[in-house]
């Protein structure tokens, strides 16, 4: 029961320390992006966890964990709306001990609402914010538990042998199809490309931005830490180790490849290689050893440098770098398990397969999601509006009152 109880113990400090990364994304896309859009990113952030948490309660959880039953397809099933505890709920029964069923709940509904903040930043400064919280709505209610289902609820991809330890596919990829997809729809910000060339928009924060970071990399210790679904004292350690590892590989390599190709030490990127290694590790922090951790998050740190000015040259405007850090990171780290894994059931056909079945219905769904919304309400605010700021014409608010400074 002492065992049973310190297991609990230890996943809702994990589930605290998910919480908590919010405070970091909403940080990190404020300081990347102007003051006049403030207001409306923080707004995004808080709707996101507060009614994702309200949707994984109602249909969410029961979608992700829905109890396939033997030979089914393993794609799609619903085991009610709420979330009534079955009798072993809340005995050392349930989940081997390492939880009760209200704790599996709320861990599990944190990592749902990431999903949505990761487009967040996307679609920052331009988005009208009706549509984007008609597109949260539906894509945290719906599309990412169907699609965890896949895997984390024991459906035909857990069957098929594919790995992902705590979500560079299933949380971090999975929002950065649709910031893909809502970036190419959206268009970028005014300014952003002049004569086929992008332009520099400062954020307006880089201190804020460096906190930011911070605070994830700090979250990712529940992120990872509690994807272990228990205290087992040997494998949380290691897996702390791998993403601490990880992450600050990817830093230093960003760093270091953005200095060698720019000539100068770019703190932005020095943060998102930090992100980039984190999200790399996620996959596989279970199953690899620390010279492996290493090596994936330098490859995640060299790879965001190349994605970022990949991304600006395809026309594609993301101002906070989450193309870069959660899709394309989140690939890397979800083959890497087939390359490095210390588990030889770990094979790269499977998690090539996984990145291509998640593509594909993150794809199609984000698609026609936005496409739908872009065709009815509209999905991009004015000229005038993204000009003078999202803060006042949507909200009616200024960030900083007392500091306002003149903004183009």
């Amino acid at each position: 029961m002492e065992i049973f109880t310190t297991n609990n113990v230890w996943m809702m400090i994990c589930t605290a320390l998910v919480f908590f990364m919010h405070t970091g994304f909403a940080f990190l896309e404020i300081g990347l992006t102007r003051q006049k859009n403030t207001i409306n990113i923080l707004f995004k952030n808080i709707f996101i966890i507060t009614v994702g948490l309200l949707l994984y309660y109602l249909v969410g959880f029961n979608l992700m964990y829905p109890g396939f039953a033997e030979g089914s397809a393993g794609i799609l099933d619903f085991a009610g709306f709420g979330i009534a505890p079955p009798e072993n709920g809340m005995t050392p029964e349930y989940a081997d001990g390492g939880y009760t069923w209200w704790t599996d709940f709320l861990f599990q509904g944190m990592f749902a609402a990431t999903a949505a903040t990761i487009v967040s930043g996307a679609v920052a400064e331009r988005m009208k914010i009706g549509p984007f919280m008609i597109f949260t709505v539906i894509y945290v209610g719906l599309i990412y538990p169907i699609a965890g289902s896949w895997k984390w609820g024991g459906g035909f991809l857990d069957q098929l042998g594919f790995y992902d330890f705590a979500g560079s596919t299933l949380v971090h990829s999975v929002g950065g199809w649709a910031a893909l997809v809502a970036v190419w729809l959206l268009g970028s910000r005014i300014g952003k490309f002049k004569d086929g060339k992008p332009q520099a928009i400062p954020g307006h924060s880089i201190p804020l931005a460096t906190a930011g970071v911070l605070i994830l990399w700090l979250g990712w210790f529940g992120f990872n830490g509690g994807s272990v679904l228990s205290a087992d004292p040997e494998l949380t350690s290691l897996t702390l180790v791998t993403t601490c590892l990880a992450a600050a590989a990817g830093g230093v390599v960003a760093a270091l490849v953005s200095f060698i190709r720019y000539k100068n030490l770019d703190l932005t990127m020095f943060l998102n290689g930090i992100l980039g290694g984190l999200v790399g590790i996620t996959a596989g922090a279970d199953v690899m050893t620390p010279e492996s951790a290493i090596l994936i998050g330098a490859i995640a740190g060299a790879l965001i440098v190349f994605a970022v000015s990949f991304v600006d040259a395809i026309k594609l405007d993301d101002p906070v770098g989450a193309i870069a850090v959660h899709l394309i990171c989140g690939i890397w780290g979800t083959l890497a398990v087939g390359i490095f894994s210390t588990n030889p059931d770990h094979t790269f056909i499977a998690q090539l397969t996984g990145v291509a079945c998640y593509a594909a219905i993150c794809i199609v769904s984000s698609f026609i999601i936005f496409f739908i919304l872009k065709k009815t309400v509209g999905i991009r605010v004015s000229e005038k509006e993204e000009l003078e700021g999202l803060d006042a014409h949507e909200h009616g608010m200024d960030a900083y009152p007392d500091f306002r400074l003149n903004e183009h």
